[in-house]
Order: structure tokens, then sequence, then C-alpha cells
């Protein structure tokens, strides 16, 4: 089999694997979703692995900005992993995502993330559990006793505020020293923000993308600056009640409409698990953003056999909330991880469970330090 980039001239054998993987599309979703590969294509972000002319596996690579401790970074979130029907079983998942790695790698993206729909082949590869996508289940009339404290500016939104959205998510994100969220770009968030069936709002320093689904309202996204702006937004969503009894939120697991709502003896909250991988350890220590106030000085050893480059003993130093990963000449002291394990700590899985969990062995001197420096809460509001 031979990979190479995909062409709008090989969209109908995509189209065709797409659905035989996910399910049918109806022709308005085939459109939207046309729009979305296009770009891909153009970009050298979408992969196809070919059996003589015959497609029978593609990778997505999603270009995002992906937060960590409310630093930016440039992620790769592989999507749209596919292999025919006809041809699974013949390695044809393992080449595709091989050469999707190999593509961040060429791209610049030091980072990459996925949502599994089966976890064994990505862990396998070095992609490891790190957050979810939180959807909280509350009830309508919570969130309708939510009381504004002052007047804020609310506007609606249209594909024209793409630019506005996207730095505002930046100094959100930054402020709350956020781990894990995503943000599309400027031409991906243009095609988001013309859904007609969308209602979008923003304010000097928050935003609103919600909808109805069915009887119920989904909220998208929705964030804030300060809590003037979080209970104008929320109590707007709430104003639906009259109608909806139910109101479905991609939330942060700490947001404050949690701490917002006036009655919450119990929720229901359904988490959508995600996977990430580091594609270059030094880049990626170097772009990631740590506690300002914390100093660390630490060896680990890694293994990481699908990129060999990553592999062997780095030295971590972390200082007034930057940090270097550079080759340590001595393994002594270093505690070891697989590529998974490493990916894990910097999405700040505690080091107790990566050693239970067999992903962390040797010496324990410098476990407290890495859970202080990668501590995190990872999530995401986005589906992809």
């Amino acid at each position: 089999m031979d990979i190479r980039d995909l062409t709008l001239d090989d969209f109908d054998a995509v189209l065709d694997s797409r659905q035989r993987a996910f399910g049918l599309l109806s022709a308005a979703d085939v459109e939207r979703w046309r729009a979305m590969a296009e770009s891909t294509f153009a970009d050298g972000r979408y992969l196809g692995a070919f059996d003589g002319a015959r497609l029978v596996a593609t990778a997505r690579l999603r270009s995002f900005t992906q937060w960590w401790h409310g630093r930016p970074q440039p992620m790769a979130g592989i999507a749209s992993v596919t292999v025919t029907p006809e041809d699974r079983g013949r390695g044809a998942g393992r080449l595709i995502m091989r050469a999707a790695m190999g593509r961040a790698a060429e791209l610049g993206d030091a980072v990459s993330a996925l949502y599994p729909a089966t976890t064994r082949i990505y862990r396998s590869l070095g992609w490891e559990h790190a957050g979810a996508q939180h959807l909280v289940r509350l009830p309508a009339e919570a969130l309708r006793t939510i009381r504004p404290t002052e007047p804020v500016k609310l506007r609606r939104m249209g594909p024209d505020d793409a630019p506005d959205l996207v730095a505002l998510l930046g100094r959100l994100h930054g402020a709350a020293r956020s781990s894990g969220p995503v943000s599309w770009d400027e031409n991906a968030w243009r095609t988001w923000l013309a859904n007609p069936g969308d209602f979008l709002y923003l304010a000097d320093d928050g935003f609103a993308v919600y909808r109805w689904k069915g009887d119920d309202i989904e909220v998208a996204g929705l964030m804030a600056g300060s809590e003037a702006t979080a209970r104008a937004l929320w109590s707007m969503v709430g104003t639906s009640a009259t109608m909806a009894k139910t109101v479905v939120a991609a939330v942060a697991p700490d947001d404050p409409v949690l701490w917002l709502v006036g009655d919450r003896d119990h929720e229901h909250v359904e988490q959508v698990r995600w996977m990430f991988r580091t594609i270059d350890l030094a880049e990626a220590v170097a772009r990631r953003g740590f506690p300002a106030a914390l100093t660390l000085d630490a060896v680990v050893e890694v293994d990481d056999p699908e990129r060999p480059a990553n592999s062997g003993p780095w030295r971590l130093e972390i200082a007034g909330g930057s940090g270097a990963a550079t080759a340590a000449a001595s393994t002594a002291g270093a505690p070891r991880l697989s590529v998974n394990g490493f990916s894990a700590l910097y999405a700040g899985v505690p080091t107790a469970t990566l050693r239970r969990g067999g992903l962390m062995t040797g010496p324990g001197g410098f476990d407290e330090a890495l859970d202080s420096a990668f501590a995190a809460k990872p999530y995401m509001l986005d589906y992809f």
C-alpha cells in the first residue's frame, strides 16, 4: 500500500469510506463536510492509503490551537480515520496513523490529540488517555434562576466575527490557565458561524454558541471572563426554560455555571474521552505553559519506538512559567516512561496513576515535583 496526499479528485472515494465507517450523511451535512475537507486537502492535511488506484484508508489532521496551562501551541487533531470494511485486518490503520504522525511532525505540530472509536491501535502507537469533553445536563429552569448583576452588552455573531472570537478565546484560555481546549482557525470558524441553526452571541469578554436539539437546548460553547458576563450569558440560555426542560452543555470540569446555579444536589455528566500524544518531545515541553512560581530540574528516560528522536534521557528544566527539555548525559535517578506515560504526564495524569498503570517505572525521587509541574485538569469543549 502507498500513502499519498488526497485531493478534491478523491472526494467521492473519501466520502464513501467515511460513510462506510461512521454512517450516512444528509445532503446538507455532505456539503458542510466537503467545505471543511477542502481546506485540509489544500494544506496537505488529508492522507490516503492506496492499494493500486483503490483508496483503502484515510486520516485527516485538523489544524488546531491547543492550550496547556494557558499557553497556546499548534496541535494536530487526528480525525476521519477510516479503513474500508474489506481491507480491515491488513494493517492499513497502523500504516495511515504512522503516516499521520510523520506528517504532523513535518507540519510543525509537536503534539496531537484524537477522539478514539477504539483505543487499542492508538495506544499501541503512543497516544494515551488524557482528558474528556464534559457534557453536563442541567435543568433549564435552574439556569433561569441565575440573576445578572449588571448590564452586559451582548450582540449576535456572524462569520465576520471569526477573528474577534479567535482572539477572545486566546485571552480567556490564557487568563484561566486552561489545559486541553482547542480552537479552530479563522476560516473554520467562519464556516461554523454561518450555521443558520445556531444562536451566536458575543460580549467584550465572553461568547455563547447554542442551539435547539429536539426539545432540549445544546450549548456547544460558552465562556466568560467575568462573573457579570457569565451570569448574563447563562441566564440568557435559561430564558428557553419556558419551552426546554433540559440544557446539555459542553463545559470545563470547574465551569462557573456549576457554582452559579442555585440548586446543585445532583447532576448528570457524560464524558467523551480523548487521547493525546507528544510528537516532538523537546518542542512540546518548550511550548507548554507551567506554574510561574514553580521550579523543576529533573531527569526522565523516555522510550518511543515510533519516534526514536523522543527516546532517551531528558533533563526537564522549568522556571518562570516556561520549560525546556534537553538531552541528558546520565539516567542516574531517572524514572522511566513509555511515550504513552510521558504523554499522559504532560497532560496532568499523576505519577502514582502512571506507576500503577504500568506506564512509569524506576526511581521516584522526582515524582512529587513532576506532579506539581504538569498538574492539569485537561478538557475540551469541541468534538472533532
